[in-house]
């Protein structure tokens, strides 16, 4: 029997029983971690609050083995806020349907319970901070995290030097196979030609310049977001449910 303690992300709650809930969690060094909350659907629970979707919490685990990750899942003993996100997301629609296609990523990139995500939990504790911010566009927020979360997972796409021979840029052909833009030398049969400025925006996201991604046209954005879904559904193989109630 052992105890561990963590801090991370909540990303979903189950209803288990008639009191209890599975909790997952993104963690710091744990990865993706399953946990059974007893008791926390009742109102008088002492934690039950600060369980809920888009919650960062110092949780403490008890497990009945050796590690963390074994034979059953652990229990959730003691819980506290380090950031109640989720107070400011879900009162905004924008940023409800951003935050939970964040959420629904993350936990799709770290899919082995109990192996460390550390760059992918960092993204979203940044990501989700951002959000409830509100100091950018709610799309613009999710679209930067999505292509961070690829490029730190392996799939980071380039938006201006050729992804195949290197050329420097601007290139404006572009390929989900081949990772990103081509030159006319490299271009590949259904390449995509978006504008140039949708381009710039991408690049934009993806190094953090939000001086110029605030600045963008709507019409770009609505364009690079239909490349970054286009790009996380290539890699992931299937899409992310949520998505489709994102708010451009």
């Amino acid at each position: 029997m052992s105890l561990f303690r963590d801090d991370g992300v909540v990303l979903r709650a189950q209803k288990l029983g008639e009191a209890d809930r599975i909790i997952t969690l993104l963690t710091r060094h744990h990865g993706k971690v399953r946990a059974v909350a007893r008791g926390v659907r009742k109102t008088k629970s002492k934690f039950g609050a600060r369980l809920e979707p888009f919650s960062h919490v110092d949780v403490q685990f008890f497990s009945r083995n050796s590690e963390l990750i074994g034979r059953g899942l652990p229990l959730c003993t003691q819980v506290e806020t380090i950031a109640p996100y989720g107070g400011s997301i879900v009162t905004d629609y924008g940023r409800y349907t951003a935050g939970t296609a964040m959420l629904e990523t993350a936990e799709r990139f770290a899919e082995n319970e109990g192996q460390p995500a550390v760059q992918q939990y960092l993204l979203l504790v940044g990501g989700l901070r951002t959000l409830a911010a509100g100091l950018h566009e709610s799309h613009l927020v999710l679209d930067a995290f999505l292509l961070r979360s690829l490029a730190v997972n392996g799939y980071g796409a380039t938006f201006d030097n050729c992804a195949k021979c290197g050329m420097e840029g601007p290139n404006r052909f572009f390929s989900l196979q081949a990772g990103g833009v081509l030159c006319p030398d490299c271009r590949v049969p259904g390449c995509a030609v978006p504008s140039p400025e949708t381009l710039v925006l991408l690049g934009a996201l993806l190094s953090g310049d939000w001086q110029t991604a605030d600045a963008c046209e709507p019409r770009y954005w609505r364009e690079g977001s239909g490349l970054v879904a286009a790009y996380l559904q290539w890699h992931l193989e299937r899409g992310i449910r949520s998505m489709r109630y994102v708010e451009k």
